[in-house]
């Protein structure tokens, strides 16, 4: 029932705390995303990658301290419903000028749904749907970044325009030679576009604040020309040596930038005033990426939850399919399912495992929030954690209820029409590699052994082991890629230690069925990946030819030993080809044959 006045003084001062909990996160997060700039300029990657995964921290930190707040000085687990009725409205009041209301809606739902039982988790309390607009938010305020800078180029000025647009984001330091690493991006953009006549309304439209991550700064924006938009975006790295800056690239396509905004790398660091306006802009460049990938890869990732869920609602009143067992090989410590009409899958940690799989519940939630804490190279897909959701009953399949009820039945409740699942995580739905081997002609089968191989030292670059290696832990995406996302088993490289086997010494011990020789709790031996991974012989040629490397312990040791001493891998989010220094290098090659 709507409440025709507001009469409760309390729920003003519900509504007014709630927002300074809010705004007291928006402003750490911000000076999180904005101290990148300074890290990248000094290069220091370590504290790049510090502020990353702490800055994942700041929200449920922010939402207790919000919680308590409201526990202590309202009471508000004991307060009516009429009560909470009139602090939404109020709420929505106090948002109507705000610059992040989306996040702010967001932000009130997390803590109203701590303090509330989920029977209370209906539109009067929470904002199922967004009440506040986030078309059109400028700010006013002196002084104020627009949300992109638009140049107006002629032919004649393009270059200078290109250079302007570097100068303009005040990047501390010199570049080692910006002027040709311009022309080496006009050239790409000539190539890209051909050779066109500059219309009416050509322009180059750039966010004002650069995207970092790692050890890169990326300038985003797009290039219209009359009825055509090419999106781009222009790495910006420390050169090798120290010598400078560098343009390392320049991205031209949505295929490009997708893979940049991929949901298995981390999360930008991006100073955003109005992040909502970022994510329409970045939907100029990527519209067939999802609202909700774009917030998370921005570093909003429980924006970017909260608009899934709203989407797998959605999805759900206009579908009719059911829910099943996933297909694939069934995992020891996790039971899968999916809806086949939507492209995701749905994980639930089991009750009981195996002898073999010495884990616990906590041990696996731990290594998935590792992997969400984690710089993912592009090879981890990231992972949506829920808590206490509902889905209709009726559109289980009978064998998928039978099996959760058998191995998640700590997690299950039957509540009326719904089943809710107390703890689950949602990912990305890949083909599993083992099934795409099976199926791939063998030029399929080459690619995804190379990007299988790729993968793995993608992640030893990262300080990751894999643990269990086989090929139903990995997945392919739409492009070929190929991503891991079985995480139990999941190890830092610099924790481990790579060992070769020892040679027997006896008759007795060479012809042993059982392993003789002393193994360690994370001592690894890659010359045993073989006989798991190899027995395809089509397969195994193709590893041997390009990955033979991954079975010497002294490739794994040379790695861990680089990141103990500090060193950060370079992982680029596109193909080194691109890269302008390995195309002079290729130019000066085919100049000077030997």
């Amino acid at each position: 029932m709507f409440p025709q006045a507001l009469t409760d003084a309390r729920a003003f001062g519900i509504a007014q705390a709630m927002l300074d909990g809010f705004n007291r996160h928006y402003r750490l997060f911000r000076a999180a995303s904005a101290g990148a700039k300074q890290r990248f300029e000094a290069a220091d990657w370590h504290g790049q990658q510090r502020a990353q995964r702490e800055r994942i921290e700041f929200y449920d930190l922010r939402v207790d301290e919000a919680v308590e707040r409201l526990q202590c000085d309202f009471q508000a687990g004991t307060l009516s419903m009429e009560v909470w009725q009139e602090t939404k409205l109020h709420y929505i009041g106090l948002l109507t000028n705000h610059h992040q209301p989306e996040l702010a809606e967001t932000f009130f739902n997390s803590v109203t749904t701590k303090i509330l039982h989920r029977s209370y988790f209906n539109n009067d309390f929470i904002f199922v749907r967004p009440a506040v607009s986030t078309e059109y938010i400028e700010n006013d305020e002196p002084a104020s970044q627009p949300t992109y800078r638009a140049y107006y180029p002629t032919r004649d000025t393009l270059r200078e325009t290109w250079l302007r647009v570097v100068h303009n984001f005040q990047l501390a330091g010199e570049f080692e030679d910006l002027e040709r690493d311009i022309d080496q991006v006009l050239a790409a953009v000539d190539a890209q576009m051909g050779d066109f006549r500059p219309r009416a309304n050509f322009q180059i439209q750039v966010l004002s604040s650069l995207f970092f991550r790692n050890k890169g700064a990326y300038a985003v924006g797009k290039v219209i020309n009359g009825f055509r938009e090419t999106p781009f975006a222009l790495p910006i790295l420390h050169s090798a040596g120290g010598k400078g800056l560098t343009v390392d690239t320049v991205l031209l396509s949505e295929d490009d930038l997708l893979m940049l905004f991929s949901f298995a790398r981390a999360y930008f660091l991006v100073d955003m005033e109005i992040p909502s306006a970022y994510v329409q802009f970045l939907r100029t460049l990527m519209p067939r990426k999802p609202r909700s990938e774009l917030y998370s890869a921005i570093g909003l990732q429980k924006q970017g939850k909260n608009i899934f869920y709203r989407d797998l609602l959605a999805h759900l009143r206009h579908s009719s399919d059911t829910f099943r067992i996933a297909p694939g090989i069934k995992g020891m410590v996790m039971l899968v399912f999916d809806l086949p009409s939507f492209p995701y899958v749905f994980k639930v940690i089991k009750d009981f495992y195996p002898p073999q799989k010495e884990t616990t519940r906590e041990l696996i939630k731990s290594k998935y929030l590792l992997v969400k804490q984690h710089d993912r190279v592009g090879r981890m897909a990231d992972t949506l954690e829920y808590s206490n959701v509902a889905f209709p009953r009726v559109r289980f399949d009978e064998e998928l209820v039978a099996e959760l009820k058998h191995f998640c039945g700590s997690l299950l409740e039957e509540d009326g029409d719904d089943l809710v699942i107390r703890h689950v995580y949602i990912e990305r739905r890949m083909i599993p590699l083992n099934i795409y081997l099976q199926e791939a002609t063998p030029e399929q089968m080459e690619h995804a052994v190379i990007e299988y191989g790729n993968a793995i030292k993608d992640l030893v670059a990262a300080n990751i082991f894999p643990g269990d290696m086989l090929w139903k832990n990995f997945g392919v995406t739409r492009n070929g890629k190929v991503v891991f996302y079985d995480y139990d088993e999941i190890e830092y490289l610099s924790d481990c230690s790579f060992r070769r086997v020892p040679a027997p010494r006896t008759d007795e011990e060479e012809l042993s069925s059982e392993v003789w020789y002393r193994v360690g709790p994370r001592d690894v031996f890659p010359e045993t990946f073989g006989p798991f991974l190899l027995g395809h012989p089509g397969v195994r040629e193709v590893f041997m030819k390009h990955h033979a490397d991954l079975l010497d312990a002294d490739f794994w040791q040379r790695r861990k030993e680089r990141i103990q001493a500090g060193h950060v891998h370079d992982v680029f989010p596109y193909d080194p080809a691109k890269r302008f220094k390995n195309q002079r290098r290729l130019r000066a090659a085919q100049q000077n044959p030997e």
